[in-house]
C-alpha cells in the first residue's frame, strides 16, 4: 500500500510551557479521520527538538535572575516566557554548538520515520513557527555544503531522503517526493533577509544562510516529476499571531517570478472581531499572542485544508 507520509516539526509554544513530542497526536488524528479511502495510507513522523535548547535557556535566564534590577523591569513573564523562547532558539539554533544538536537529533527522527519509504510514497510537509526555519535552514541554506562544518554530514543524510536534494552521484533523484507544504505561524519571510541582494553592496556575496539556489533546485526537479502540477503550499496565519506572516508574494519573488512551480496560498485561519480589532496593536494583544500562534493545532480550517490537498493530490508521476 503506497504511503503519504505527513512530516511535522513544532515551533516555539511563547506559553508557560514548551511543546511536548506529543504536540502532533491530535492533528494527525483529524487528518487520518478526513483521509479519503483511495488505498494510500497515512504515517505521521513528528520532528522533536525542544529539549535541545532547554537547559541553556534555563542557564540564560538564571543569569538574568541573579541581576539585581531584574525584578524592576516590566513585563518580566513576557520577557521570561514568550520572548526568551522564540528568540531565545532563533540564536541557539544559529548557534554551531547548538544547531548541531539539533540537527542530529531530527536526522535520527527523519532516517527512522522514512526507513521505508516507497518510490510512490509522498511526503507532506506542516511545519510551525520557528521550526520552519530550522527545517528550511537544513533542507536548502548552504552553510550546511561545507565538509568540514559540523553537522554536514547529518543535513546530507536528511537531504538524501528526499528527492530533488539528494548529493549523492550518480543519483540525485532518489528520495521520496514531496507533495505538499503547510507553513503555520511562519516567521520565514523574515529570515529571507539574511540572503544578499546581488549588486547592491559590491559583488555578490551570497549568504551562507540563503536558502534560494536548493530550493530552486528542488522544484525544478519536482516540476518534471509532478507533470507541470504546481505544488501545494499553504501557509495559515492567524490575525492575532504576531510571529505569523504572508508567503506569497514573498516565496514567488524569492524562487518563483513566472509562477510556475507553487501553488502558493496566504490563509487565514481567524480573522479579527470588532473587539479583537480594537485592541490588535496594543501591548496587551502582543503579550497574549501566545495563545493566536499555538492555535493551528487545533484549527478546523488547517485541518480542513490539508485534507483537501492531500486527498487532491494525484499520484500520476513520471515513473523514475
Amino acid at each position: 500500500m503506497a504511503t503519504d507520509y505527513i512530516l511535522f516539526i513544532h515551533g516555539v509554544n511563547t506559553r508557560d510551557r514548551r511543546e511536548q513530542p506529543q504536540y502532533a497526536d491530535k492533528l494527525f488524528q483529524r487528518l487520518q479521520e478526513s483521509a479519503s479511502n483511495d488505498g494510500r495510507e497515512l504515517k505521521k513522523i513528528a520532528l522533536y527538538w525542544g529539549d535541545v535548547n532547554k537547559e541553556a535557556e534555563e542557564n540564560l535566564l538564571k543569569q538574568f535572575k541573579a541581576s539585581p534590577i531584574w525584578e524592576h523591569i516590566g513585563f518580566r513573564t513576557f520577557r521570561e516566557q514568550q520572548l526568551l523562547q522564540f528568540a531565545g532558539d532563533a540564536a541557539l539554533y544559529i548557534s554551531r554548538q547548538v544547531g548541531f544538536k539539533v540537527v542530529k537529533e531530527l536526522k535520527k527522527q527523519t532516517l527512522d520515520g522514512l526507513k521505508n519509504a516507497q518510490s510512490d510514497d509522498r511526503l507532506h510537509l506542516v511545519t510551525h513557527s520557528w521550526g520552519t526555519v530550522i527545517l528550511f535552514d537544513i533542507l536548502f541554506a548552504a552553510r550546511w555544503d561545507d565538509p568540514q562544518v559540523p553537522g554536514h554530514d547529518d543535513v546530507m543524510e536528511i537531504r538524501d531522503c528526499i528527492y530533488g536534494l539528494s548529493g549523492k552521484d550518480p543519483n540525485p533523484h532518489q528520495g521520496v517526493l514531496i507533495s505538499s507544504i503547510h507553513t503555520m505561524g511562519s516567521p520565514v519571510a523574515i529570515f529571507t533577509l539574511t540572503n544578499v541582494i546581488p549588486g547592491r553592496d559590491g559583488p555578490d556575496s551570497p549568504s551562507t544562510h540563503d536558502i534560494t539556489p536548493q530550493l530552486q533546485r528542488l522544484l525544478e526537479s519536482l516540476d518534471s516529476k509532478r507533470n507541470g502540477n504546481k505544488l501545494p503550499w499553504r501557509n495559515y496565519i492567524h490575525a492575532g499571531d504576531p510571529i505569523a506572516y504572508p508567503l506569497k508574494e514573498v516565496m514567488t519573488n524569492l524562487v518563483d517570478r513566472q509562477t510556475k512551480y507553487l501553488d502558493i496560498q496566504d490563509l487565514m485561519t481567524q480573522e479579527s472581531g470588532l473587539l479583537e480589532s480594537l485592541t490588535a496593536q496594543s501591548v496587551f494583544a502582543l503579550m497574549h499572542g501566545g495563545e493566536a500562534h499555538g492555535s493551528y493545532w487545533g484549527s478546523d480550517k488547517v485541518v480542513q485544508e490539508i485534507s483537501n490537498v492531500v486527498n487532491a493530490e494525484t499520484p500520476a508521476f513520471h515513473q523514475r
